[in-house]
């Protein structure tokens, strides 16, 4: 009994040993954990050595101090690949739903460090196929999804994108800086996106986000077809259904709208998607 109590006391001190180095993962040696945590220092030595071991620490050898290590990173990895497995399982029964509804391609866009990745897509029904395949990334800056995702991106984020060159991936896609944000600020006010030829010729699309637990946008649904079927006149039509479907998905995974009214010092001009309506 006295066993476990003491390897409970163990585990209790490595993990917040670990909880330590958050927000901002700074080396830190043994002396300053130990005055920050209150534990002795041969104890503090104890935990980094095991910790060490098993990846969850690493050493810099000319300081001698510590820092996360790989084993964290790939517990990290690991959490967001069940999320985005469970973002894609999800959403497949509304984005065929939708598909079904509307009779148009509908794409479910994943958010990533560059860009969007298409994970699903369920084709429409009519003779022209859309472009694109399972994996295919869009600049965040050309297409529906995309720039759907980035517009309810963080500032910091924006703008990091914003400063790298924009790639034209069609005569029509936007690759000013200032005009992109003025119309980044309208799809915020709207709360979806018009792809007008951007990405593709022939090819127009609607997008509006997805939000997970945290208030973030983590993906991106396009309703795309034929320049012939695909009008800024349709939105009336496609836009309520794609943002009804965009709702559930998120509420799915636990997007509630205080989660956003929480975050708005986040946002440069916050706007609470309806995404219901």
């Amino acid at each position: 009994m006295q066993y476990k109590k003491t390897t409970h006391y163990s585990l209790e001190k490595a993990l917040k040993l670990l909880l330590s180095f958050l927000p901002y993962n700074q080396e830190m040696g043994t002396l300053g954990l130990s005055e920050k945590l209150g534990f002795h220092k041969s104890t503090v030595s104890r935990l980094l050595c095991v910790l060490e071991s098993y990846g969850f620490l690493q050493q810099n050898p000319q300081t001698r101090k510590f820092t996360l290590g790989s084993s964290i990173t790939e517990l990290g990895w690991a959490v967001n690949q069940s999320l985005d497995s469970n973002l894609i399982r999800v959403a497949i029964p509304y984005i065929d739903k939708l598909r079904a509804t509307l009779e148009e391609t509908v794409v479910l866009e994943v958010a990533s460090a560059r860009s969007s990745i298409i994970c699903y897509m369920a084709e429409g029904p009519g003779p022209i196929r859309i472009k694109g395949t399972i994996g295919d990334r869009h600049w965040y800056h050309a297409a529906a999804g995309a720039k759907a995702i980035l517009a309810f991106s963080s500032p910091e984020f924006r703008d990091e994108i914003l400063g790298e060159k924009l790639i034209p991936s069609t005569p029509n896609t936007i690759t000013d800086r200032s005009a992109l944000e003025e119309q980044l600020k309208q799809i915020r006010r709207q709360g979806f996106s018009f792809d007008n030829e951007e990405r593709n010729i022939s090819i127009r699309a609607f997008g509006c986000p997805v939000f997970d637990h945290e208030g973030k946008a983590v993906a991106g649904i396009a309703v795309a077809g034929p320049i012939q079927r695909i009008t800024w006149d349709k939105r009336s039509t496609i836009v309520p259904l794609m943002k009804e479907t965009a709702a559930k998905i998120s509420a799915q995974l636990g997007y509630k709208e205080s989660t956003v009214r929480l975050k708005r010092a986040r946002y440069e001009r916050p706007c609470l998607l309806k995404l219901g309506g």
